[in-house]
């Protein structure tokens, strides 16, 4: 044995001396991942920790670069934001020093897919951050998104849809569980709309309408199909969306003191700062600060995804691309489902015995198998197999828990 090891005496498990390095496995089977997301907006870094496939954010870092404000009439990044990037992604690479390639992934998304220079900027965005930066689609953006937000929300078998209105593009998605079903990318953002509408900062009556105008012209183009599939239940990813719920809440626009974000509570809110003619003018809680700029922009759009998708009201949800690249990098979307992650973790949180549990699987295994006609017998090991993994370690955990807490079931 290493003589640096260390030994766990509840458990008899060798235990390292050291931390393990960022990206490296150790005997916990933990490691940790990071995602950047390069904004047209703000540049984020997410930092965080998996342990049996689910993930702990650790920290992260947001600089409110607003990229796109740097696109010029021929969508050449101009110089000076391009060093506001640079900045950034360096400050970024200082947190990742210690990262292994293949435990970072950055992705770049609205304002570097229009950038007509992009090939050109990308080199020194890499050797900015230190690892290589990927311009992915809007479409692969909308299912990076939904595999965030879906990861983030309480499990439910009703029909998603999944917006996020970010700073050069809104994705829209409708998903079913861990499913998108249908996605879709539209070239309208906060900061592109707030530079063709709102240049100056001052908000009117007219400058509002021709940004809810323009942001339903984009939405009409897919509204049709969201509307006939049915929209379900609705979400927010970005954090426009947060912004705009945490102002109606705080601030009681929302009828009845409705949460999130109503079609009645974007009206006031459009109302006030019409009133006010500039985000900066209002007196109200909640505003935030690093997005006022925006904020009428976001707000005209979130009032036609309403109106052309026919919204009652919109749920504020934590999840989004950064959290969804990190569960992307696992690679386990797809195979992999969280309930049975949640199962082990108990088990070693309660000390369940798994050869009890063994047991119990082989017994409903068997009695399933004896009920049926030998024609049916695979499609019911495969029913019981679920059921195993589905109610009866779940029912043995409950007891285990009970006797964890220092009861039991006598009956």
């Amino acid at each position: 044995m290493d003589e640096n090891a260390r030994i766990d005496h509840s458990s008899g498990s060798v235990l390292a001396d050291r931390e393990p390095a960022p990206g490296e496995y150790s005997g916990s089977t933990y490691r940790e991942i990071a995602a950047v997301d390069l904004g047209s907006n703000a540049f984020r870094l997410q930092v965080g920790r998996f342990v049996d496939d689910q993930i702990y954010p650790l920290d992260s870092i947001k600089d409110t670069v607003r990229i796109a404000f740097g696109l010029t009439a021929i969508t050449h990044l101009d110089e000076a934001a391009q060093l506001r990037a640079l900045a950034a992604l360096a400050r970024f690479g200082e947190r990742l020093r210690r990262f292994r390639k293949e435990s970072v992934r950055a992705v770049a998304t609205s304002a570097l897919r229009v950038a007509r220079n992009a090939d050109v900027f990308l080199p020194r965005t890499e050797e900015a951050l230190g690892f290589p930066i990927e311009v992915i689609r809007g479409r692969e953006e909308a299912r990076l998104i939904y595999i965030g937000a879906h990861h983030a929300l309480p499990p439910s078998e009703q029909t998603r849809l999944v917006v996020d209105v970010g700073g050069g593009s809104t994705e829209f998605i409708i998903g079913r569980k861990n499913e998108p079903l249908l996605m879709e990318s539209l070239r309208m953002g906060c900061v592109s709309f707030t530079h063709t509408h709102f240049p100056d900062g001052k908000v009117t009556r007219r400058s509002f309408r021709e940004a809810e105008m323009a942001a339903a012209s984009e939405i009409e183009s897919i509204a049709v199909n969201y509307r006939r599939f049915g929209c379900g239940t609705a979400f927010g990813s970005s954090g426009t969306a947060r912004a705009i719920a945490r102002i109606l809440e705080l601030n009681s626009l929302n009828p009845g003191g409705t949460a999130g974000i109503t079609r009645q509570g974007l009206g006031n809110l459009r109302e006030l700062m019409i009133r006010a003619g500039s985000p900066e003018g209002l007196a109200l809680d909640g505003l935030p600060t690093d997005r006022l700029t925006v904020l009428p922009a976001g707000t005209a759009i979130m009032s036609a995804i309403f109106s052309r998708l026919d919204i009652p009201q919109m749920h504020p949800a934590r999840g989004a691309l950064r959290l969804g690249v990190m569960y992307d990098m696992l690679g386990h979307f797809h195979q992999h489902d969280m309930r049975d992650t949640s199962v082990r973790q108990f088990t070693r949180r309660y000390r369940v015995d798994l050869r009890q549990a063994e047991r119990m699987k082989k017994a409903a295994l068997g009695r399933a198998i004896a009920r049926d006609r030998p024609v049916d017998r695979a499609l019911r090991v495969s029913q019981a197999w679920r059921l195993h993994h589905r109610r009866g370690r779940h029912a043995m955990l409950t007891g285990s828990n009970c006797r964890a807490n220092g009861s039991a079931n006598t009956g």
